[in-house]
């Protein structure tokens, strides 16, 4: 009896495993940022879950969970410009599954879309992009170039319910014969930029000498005259008899105060 007893106890208590494992295999927790995909039999039932605590068939259905929050992704590329330079660039981007239509990205591509969609997407774009630009605009016009690249990713993406939010491009990386020549023309310009602020600056200085010399040779004229008119003024003093001068009108060249000034 006791053995017949311990027997029925231990399967009862296996049945009850098993009965709590399958009520636990019916519900399924989509977390924030999230999105459910029902799967019954393997094939996708027409219909998105929410986050929250979730009902599903035990063992004939599964939920398959995709992630909606933003993500990054980090890609290599070699590429040629536009005067056929070899650009090697490391790119940031960040992208998205748009939660509405995660349903038919997981349909019609599955989990794999990262390297199944976006990544030959980034790829393709950023050739037809940079193709159109030489390489030293490449550099000085890179945010114009991300926008580019971003907009044609997008054109590419969208009908698989992706998007790309932010493009950037980390790094260029040029072939050593042109990064020298892109070097040496930089060290050409500035040493063109000094010499002409040199020139500027000669052009200044020699305005400056100028003026001071056109204000000297005021100042020298005008000591001239004053001492001319002095000496004219001693010369008269000395020929001066003593003798008032008969006219004495203010107007008279004989006028004793222009002597005496």
């Amino acid at each position: 009896m006791k053995k017949i007893f311990k027997r029925n106890n231990i399967i009862m208590i296996s049945i009850l495993c098993i009965v709590v494992i399958v009520f636990g295999s019916c519900f399924r927790t989509i977390r924030s940022g999230e999105v459910g995909i029902r799967v019954r039999f393997g094939k996708v039932i027409n219909k998105e879950l929410k986050e929250g605590i979730n009902y599903k068939l035990p063992v004939i259905e599964k939920i398959v969970k995709m992630n909606v929050r933003v993500q990054k992704i980090e890609v290599k590329t070699v590429s040629s410009s536009k005067d056929l330079q070899e650009v090697e660039m490391d790119l940031a981007v960040n992208y998205q599954v748009e939660s509405t239509k995660a349903f038919k990205l997981y349909k019609t591509v599955g989990l794999g879309y990262k390297d199944i969609v976006l990544e030959p997407a980034i790829q393709e774009s950023i050739k037809a992009v940079t193709s159109k630009y030489t390489a030293e605009e490449l550099i000085t016009n890179r945010s114009e170039v991300s926008d580019k690249c971003m907009e044609e990713i997008n054109k590419k993406i969208k009908k698989y319910g992706l998007t790309v939010s932010d493009f950037n491009i980390t790094n260029f990386r040029f072939s050593e014969e042109f990064s020298k020549a892109i070097e040496e023309k930089q060290v050409a310009e500035q040493k063109v930029l000094t010499a002409k602020q040199e020139l500027e600056k000669a052009k200044v200085d020699a305005e400056k000498k100028i003026v001071a010399a056109e204000a000297e040779k005021k100042a020298n004229d005008l000591k001239m005259q004053s001492l001319t008119d002095n000496i004219v003024k001693e010369k008269m003093i000395e020929k001066w008899n003593g003798e008032l001068p008969k006219v004495t009108g203010s107007g008279s060249i004989f006028d004793i105060s222009n002597i005496i000034q």
